[in-house]
């Protein structure tokens, strides 16, 4: 508000008036000037506190994901060799069952001289001192009774009562 705005509204006023009603004004405008800049401060601190609030949790999420990160990479990690010990040990088997030749199955063994040890032991008791001599060949065989090989077995082991 300026003096020719009030002398335009109060003709009759005097200069005192006048001052009075300027001091009045000015005051009003100080106060307020000091309550915005009383918000501004406290808007600025709020800005700051917001601003390190977000970079803590941003922190503390970025040290989560590190940690999650770190634990998958470990497992990972720890999956990869036991798939290479895996793999060796299927490797040095089938190499093992190849030179003996037997069914890579058959080997557990965790090391070569192991599973070459089972080899020797598997082939011991496949192979004892050959297969046995059947006299009758293996075919059904008809005695002069026509009876049956089978049937004659299940004669004799009820006759000895087996």
């Amino acid at each position: 508000m300026k003096r020719t705005d009030i002398t335009k509204l109060f003709p009759d006023a005097t200069d005192e008036q006048i001052n009075a009603l300027m001091d009045i004004n000015g005051a009003d405008i100080n106060a307020a000037k000091r309550g915005m800049d009383d918000l501004r401060t406290q808007l600025s601190a709020a800005k700051s506190d917001l601003e390190a609030s977000q970079k803590a949790a941003a922190a503390a999420a970025s040290a989560e994901e590190l940690k999650t990160a770190q634990d998958r990479a470990a497992a990972l990690e720890s999956e990869l060799n036991g798939l290479k010990l895996s793999n060796q040990l299927r490797d040095m088997r089938a190499a093992v069952a190849k030179e003996k030749n037997i069914p890579v199955e058959l080997l557990t063994g965790d090391s070569e001289d192991a599973c070459k040890a089972q080899a020797d032991g598997i082939l011991a008791f496949a192979r004892p001192n050959g297969y046995p001599v059947l006299r009758d060949g293996g075919e059904v065989n008809k005695s002069g009774a026509g009876l049956t090989t089978r049937d004659q077995f299940a004669a004799w082991a009820e006759q000895n009562q087996i």
